[in-house]
Order: C-alpha cells, then sequence, then structure tokens
C-alpha cells in the first residue's frame, strides 16, 4: 500500500534527516547528561541535599528522541537497504521506535536508582571538630566543612560567640538547633 502523494525518493529522505536529526539530539542530551550528571543538574562544593524521585518516566525528552532515532534509522534501513514495501516499513520503523524508546527509558531509570540520598543527621556533629569553609564575623551565620555519617559535608552553621572566625579556622560544634550547627573557635590546650 502507497501513500500516492509520497514518492519512494521523499520517504527516505524523510526517514533519513529525521534519523540525522534525532541521533544528532541524542548525542547531545547524553552529552550534557555526562558532562553535568542526571537530569543537566549541577552539584556545588561536596554534596547537595536532594530527594532523588526514581519513578519510571516512559515519556521523557531522552525517550521521544530515542523513538525518533530508532524509528528514522529503521526506516531508511527498510526502504534503502532491505527493500520493504512503504506501508509494512512504517509499521516495523514505529515498532523498532518505540522499543528504542522503551530501553532508553528502562536505561535512565536504572541510572537514577543508582543515586545514593543520604539524610545527614547534623545532631551527630555535636561537639565534633571541623574548619570554617567562610570567615565568620561574630554572631553571624557561613559554612563550616564538617564530617557528618562518615561523609565530609559543607553545611550551615552559626558563629554564635563574640569572637572572628577566619576561613579554614578550626572550629567545634556547641550546639545543634533547627537544622544549624553552631560553632566557635577551637583553641588547642598546650601542655
Amino acid at each position: 500500500m502507497a501513500i500516492p502523494f509520497l514518492t519512494p525518493d521523499i520517504i527516505w529522505q524523510v526517514y533519513y534527516y529525521i534519523a540525522i536529526f534525532a541521533t544528532a539530539l541524542f548525542v547531545i542530551k547524553l552529552t550534557i547528561f555526562a558532562v553535568l550528571g542526571g537530569d543537566s543538574e549541577v552539584f556545588a562544593d561536596f554534596n547537595t541535599e536532594t530527594d532523588t524521585d526514581c519513578s519510571f518516566n516512559f515519556i521523557s525528552i531522552q525517550s521521544v528522541i530515542s523513538f525518533f532515532m530508532g524509528f528514522g534509522w529503521m526506516g531508511y534501513a527498510g526502504l534503502m537497504q532491505i527493500g520493504f514495501r512503504q506501508f509494512q516499513n512504517f509499521i516495523i520503523a514505529f515498532m523498532v521506535g518505540f522499543i528504542f524508546m522503551f530501553v532508553s527509558a528502562a536505561l535512565m531509570f536504572l541510572t537514577k536508582k543508582l543515586e545514593k540520598n543520604v539524610k545527614k543527621d547534623k545532631t551527630k556533629a555535636l561537639n565534633k571538630l571541623g574548619r570554617a569553609y567562610t570567615s565568620f564575623s561574630p554572631h553571624t551565620s557561613g559554612q563550616v566543612e564538617i564530617e557528618i555519617n562518615g561523609q565530609l559535608s559543607v553545611v550551615a552553621a552559626m558563629n554564635d560567640t563574640d569572637s572572628h572566625i577566619n576561613s579554614f579556622d578550626p572550629v567545634k560544634v556547641v550546639k545543634v538547633a533547627n537544622d544549624l550547627l553552631y560553632i566557635e573557635k577551637y583553641k588547642k590546650i598546650r601542655k
């Protein structure tokens, strides 16, 4: 069954250009994913405290691009290399595109499951030593670098003393309240 207004010369070009365009988009999206991380999120410092949704998203930009890539290349190969008829070629190309879409969605689902979501219990940092990540004026907030749950983290902290704390000075956590660490400058006792 042939479509009357589309000649075989035009049809194979349509498949070819769909395949080229979708493959280019797929490579660009994959490169961004590899360089910047999942879903193009940029992670700062050492870690982030975000929840990961590992739900299976069948319809996504990546899976739609994969569909058109598989559809285009199979359509082109079916007409130019295998010699399918137009309608038969369209059905097979559609099925191959659907398979590409499913495999892409499944791979993205499995990749997202690898993301580790660590909840930090900041109360475990009480009386621990760390170092100032930023400088603190008296009674101001900033960030400290400290180990929490075995992971080096940069977290918000408050200097609730009258002394100035410089960057990289050793600090001690004296209180944890409202998910904020209260610190003071650590002074080594010399014997």
